[in-house]
C-alpha cells in the first residue's frame, strides 16, 4: 500500500480521534486505521475518507504506527506484529499511547532499537483543543518530529517532555478533563438548585470553564491572582469560594492529580 504515511492499530475513542486530526492534516489515502472492531474502523473510514486494514497491514505499510490500544494489551499486540517490523526494510517510527508504558519497556518486548515517540493526549483533541504531552528516544531524527507534530496541529497543544515526568503531567492533562466534567456537572447543580432550567446551567458552567481557562492561558497570570480579581470584599465570590475551601475542594483535587499518578505508574509495571 504505497503512500500510507499514518497507521492506527486501534481505533477507539483515542485512536479514532488522532486518526481523524491527521486527516485534517494530509490527504486520507495517506491514512490507514485497523481496529478489533471492524464496525468502528469501517465508521472511522467513512467519516474521515482513509483507508481501512488489519494489525498486519499498518505495521508493515505506515511510515508512523499508532498503537491505540490499553496497557493491558500492549505485550500480545506487539508480540503479534514483532516479526514483521523486524522485517521491513524501509524506516517507520512507533508511536506509543499506552498509560504507564515506557519506552524502555517498548524496546524489550520488540527486542531491538526503533524509533519510538511516546505520547499521552487527552480525550479534548475531539474539540480541537488537546494536550498532548510526548517525548522520544534518540533514535527519532527532528524531522521525523516535526513532522509527527506538523500532522497532529488540528488535535491541539503538542508538548515535547522528559519521560521521567510524563506520568505525573498525564495526571493533570490525561485524566484532568473527567475532574472538570465533574466540577461542570457540580457547578451546573447548583444552578439547577438555584431555579436555572438545566440545558441553561449546563451552558452557562461549560463557557464559564472556557473562558476562564482562555484567560489563565493568556493573561499569563497566577491562578491565585485571577481568582483574587473576581473576589470583591463581602461579596458573592469570596462566599463561595469559603465554602469550597470549607469543603477541602483544593486538598480533594490535590489528591485526585496524585491518585490517578500512582495508579498510571501502577499500570506501567
Amino acid at each position: 500500500m504505497p503512500g500510507i504515511k499514518f497507521g492506527f492499530i486501534g481505533a477507539g475513542n483515542m485512536g479514532g480521534a488522532l486518526a481523524t486530526a491527521v486527516a485534517k492534516s494530509v490527504t486520507g489515502d495517506q491514512v490507514i486505521v485497523a481496529d478489533k472492531s471492524e464496525i468502528r474502523a469501517k465508521s472511522i473510514s467513512r467519516s474521515i475518507n482513509c483507508e481501512t486494514g488489519d494489525n498486519y497491514i499498518v505495521a508493515e505499510n505506515a511510515k508512523f504506527i499508532f498503537l491505540g490500544i490499553k496497557p493491558q494489551m500492549i505485550n500480545e499486540v506487539l508480540e503479534d506484529i514483532k516479526n514483521i517490523l523486524v522485517n521491513r526494510k524501509d524506516r517507520f517510527i512507533l508511536i506509543t499511547m499506552a498509560a504507564g508504558i515506557e519506552i524502555g519497556r517498548i524496546e524489550g518486548i520488540l527486542g531491538g532499537s526503533y524509533p519510538i515517540i511516546r505520547i499521552m493526549p487527552n480525550t479534548p483533541v475531539c474539540a480541537g483543543e488537546g494536550m498532548i504531552l510526548y517525548t522520544c528516544n534518540e533514535n527519532v531524527f527532528m524531522d521525523e518530529i516535526s513532522e509527527f507534530c506538523d500532522a497532529l496541529k488540528f488535535a491541539g497543544k503538542l508538548d515535547r517532555i522528559d519521560e521521567k515526568f510524563i506520568d505525573a503531567a498525564s495526571a493533570v492533562s490525561g485524566c484532568g478533563p473527567a475532574f472538570v466534567y465533574l466540577f461542570a456537572e457540580a457547578m451546573a447543580d447548583g444552578a439547577v438548585e438555584c431555579g436555572i432550567a438545566r440545558a441553561k446551567a449546563n451552558e452557562y458552567a461549560a463557557q464559564t470553564l472556557l473562558g476562564a481557562a482562555k484567560l489563565l492561558l493568556i493573561s499569563g497570570k497566577h491562578p491565585a491572582q485571577l481568582k483574587d480579581e473576581v473576589c470583591s470584599p463581602a461579596g458573592s465570590t469570596i462566599a463561595g469560594v469559603h465554602a469550597l475551601e470549607k469543603a477541602g475542594f483544593r486538598s480533594a483535587v490535590m489528591d485526585a492529580v496524585s491518585s490517578a499518578f500512582d495508579r498510571t505508574r501502577q499500570l506501567g509495571k
